[in-house]
């Protein structure tokens, strides 16, 4: 039998089955398999959240006869103080050559107050495999959810398209007369044709392929003269290659002014690295919270990495109440990008009847733990027959 009619390799939970493949995988990534995923669960509540990922996953594998393998990675906040470890040495070579992608849980921890091993982690992967596509989507699942009166999950279902290489966030700066009456502080923004240039490609390509009529780019090109003006003719330049897409610009401010009044105007929106991590997690409250939100991290045709971002919230940590939907969407997003989408919507299908029918951690309103809304997930998605989502 060929590696593509095997199917799931499960090391972290110490599980290795084989079982007759079901499914074909529907993309170029998933011909060569098993596929192997680096599984880094982190801090806080990210191992928590990351477990019932796995569960999930590994229901998905199970129904469609993935072949995976899924590879737990120590990296956190116990290795870094345990061993003064962060990345090993050559672990992005490694990440880049080996896996076809990386499940991230979450990073923090007291214990390191400069997050000196998170951001040698995140950053140190996501600048170090070029993951310039930060992918967010902003979907309503369930209407008493949303905090707008009067909107429904017809309203709220869009996508945005943060730059995640550039912008305010590449550390250009510094302190002079650091601590004195006289200091200064300066913090550059950074962007370049080619980074622009090549999110706002990704985002018309995803509306062309998802069949998407809009893409809203958001920039503050009336005072940022000279970095949002390179967004604004970029935009333009790239907008003319896609005649069958309509455009729209929105100052940043008009663009959260009108995410709240009318969310259903977008529909992809593409933006920098700081103003998407603010639009972002607007939109994650248009949706219900941060529980709720999933992203990826993207290189297309390239390793990529996909995480909750709802951080590690280390108070909540061990206490069996994190909500795990985050994780399990980012999962979602994992499958889909490897190539199994039949997988990937019956996964977003099953927390969308979950959410529907009340069955949700205590934040959403239900009495469900971590690991009990995990188990019912994963249920759901082994025996679902249908799956649907855009």
């Amino acid at each position: 039998m060929s590696a593509l009619g095997r199917a799931t390799i499960i090391r972290m939970s110490g599980i290795e089955e084989t079982r007759e493949n079901v499914t074909e995988p529907d993309d170029s990534r998933a011909a060569s398999g098993p596929q192997r995923v680096a599984v880094l669960p982190g801090d806080g509540i990210g191992p928590e959240v990351t477990a019932e990922a796995v569960k999930v996953i590994e229901a998905a594998a199970e129904r469609f006869g993935l072949a995976l393998d899924l590879v737990e990675l120590p990296w956190s906040a116990d290795h870094y103080l345990a061993t003064g470890e962060t990345l090993p040495e050559g672990a992005l070579d490694d990440l880049r050559d080996h896996y076809q992608a990386i499940f991230i849980g979450a990073y923090g921890d007291p214990r390191v107050p400069d997050m000196k091993h998170a951001a040698d982690i995140l950053l140190g992967i996501r600048f170090g495999l070029d993951l310039y596509v930060n992918f967010r989507p902003v979907k309503l699942y369930d209407e008493r959810l949303c905090p707008l009166r009067g909107k429904g999950v017809a309203d709220v279902d869009f996508v945005v398209f943060r730059e995640n290489t550039e912008g305010a966030y590449v550390g250009i700066g510094g302190n002079f007369k650091k601590g004195t009456r006289d200091e200064v502080a300066i913090q550059e923004e950074m962007h370049t044709r080619k980074g622009v240039e090549r999110i706002v490609r990704a985002a018309f390509e995803y509306a062309r392929d998802k069949g998407r009529g809009t893409v809203t780019m958001c920039d503050k090109s009336n005072v940022m003269r000279f970095g949002h003006d390179l967004w604004l003719r970029c935009f333009a330049e790239v907008a003319a290659e896609y005649p069958g897409i309509e455009t729209q610009h929105l100052y940043v401010d008009a663009a959260a002014m009108q995410m709240v009044r009318k969310p259903e105007s977008f529909d992809v929106v593409v933006t920098n690295n700081m103003f998407g991590d603010i639009l972002t997690d607007l939109g994650a409250a248009l949706q219900g919270g941060l529980g709720l939100a999933a992203s990826a991290n993207l290189h297309p045709g390239r390793t990529s990495m996909f995480e909750p971002v709802h951080g590690s919230a280390p108070k909540y940590a061990g206490r069996d109440i994190a909500n795990p939907v985050g994780a399990v969407l980012s999962a979602a997003l994992l499958l889909d990008h490897l190539g199994h989408g039949a997988a990937a919507a019956a996964v977003e299908s099953a927390v969308a009847d979950s959410l529907a029918g009340g069955q949700t951690t205590r934040d959403l309103g239900g009495t469900l733990g971590t690991r009990e809304a995990g188990d019912r997930l994963a249920v759901a998605v082994r025996g679902s027959q249908t799956a649907s989502g855009r």
